[in-house]
């Protein structure tokens, strides 16, 4: 779990703050993931909105709170956690009611958000290919050279993580999305959502009776997958009604719901892609 330590954290304010504090973006999934919990946990949370469309991320007074320039961050009671399943599984440590990681299956449960977490990239993939404008998608060169110069340390060392950031950004600056990298992006969703669709051949949720953490999880990179035009319905039945009966739920509906101009732009996008034969499905065969 990444808790940063006191001398990682050099927008000192946020360690005096009382409470339970997210940093989020209505549109990032991962924001999206942990608003979700704190909903259906009825957690009383205050909201601090980051930018992402205007790199706020990656302003120093962000970057002193989380130095991966990554959302959502949380802070409670002035400890600050970053990574998005990670935070999640804190809130179900803390708030216990309702649980969302059932006890006997917590490596189970640690096992698919392993899973789901190495396809981050992937989700990026895809999105930033198939679901949004090129003018949506990059990264203003000053605010990768905020993220590169920065000097913040995640519990108290040089982080790794920001090299895998600062590449994938910088490629995409560079090539694009190319047809190769959609392709495998694509593939290696396509064996996980099927091993999913198989665990909900025989029962309602993920883990079995009872909505988990893994739902929330996957539901969110399933919801994400969708704008993309992923064929749901062709591939993977089990897992379409799945979604829909945890879209009925409006603490869940509510976090997901594109705001209006997003909406027109994708729809617009994918327009697009249909008259040119760029699809996600005719790019990739999937």
């Amino acid at each position: 779990m990444v808790k940063l330590y006191e001398k990682d954290i050099k927008t000192k304010e946020v360690t005096e703050w009382k409470g339970v504090h997210l940093f989020h973006f209505t549109s990032s999934s991962c924001s999206q993931k942990v608003r979700i919990v704190l909903n259906l946990k009825g957690i009383d949370w205050i909201s601090h909105p980051i930018n992402l469309l205007q790199a706020e991320n990656y302003s120093q007074w962000y970057l002193g709170i989380n130095p991966r320039g990554l959302l959502p961050a949380l802070v409670h009671d002035g400890d600050v956690h970053i990574e998005s399943n990670d935070i999640v599984g804190y809130l179900d440590d803390c708030f216990e009611i309702p649980k969302l990681i059932p006890s006997k299956q917590s490596a189970a449960v640690a096992e698919q958000l392993q899973a789901e977490d190495n396809l981050h990239l992937d989700l990026r993939t895809l999105t930033f290919g198939f679901s949004l404008p090129k003018f949506l998608t990059g990264k203003p060169p000053e605010a990768l050279d905020a993220l590169e110069s920065s000097e913040g340390t995640v519990e108290g060392k040089k982080d790794s993580h920001k090299k895998v950031q600062l590449a994938f950004w910088q490629n995409l600056a560079r090539h694009g999305i190319t047809p190769e990298q959609a392709t495998q992006s694509a593939e290696r969703f396509n064996r996980e959502f099927s091993k999913l669709e198989s665990r909900l051949a025989g029962q309602e949720f993920l883990m079995g009776d009872d909505i988990s953490i893994v739902d929330i999880v996957w539901f969110i990179y399933a919801h994400r997958l969708r704008s993309t035009g992923y064929r749901f319905k062709r591939l993977h039945p089990n897992l379409e009604a799945w979604y829909q009966s945890l879209l009925s739920r409006p603490e869940i509906a509510k976090e997901v719901a594109d705001p209006a101009p997003l909406k027109v732009i994708r729809f617009l996008t994918q327009k697009y892609q249909a008259l040119t034969n760029t699809t996600l499905e005719k790019v990739t065969g999937i």
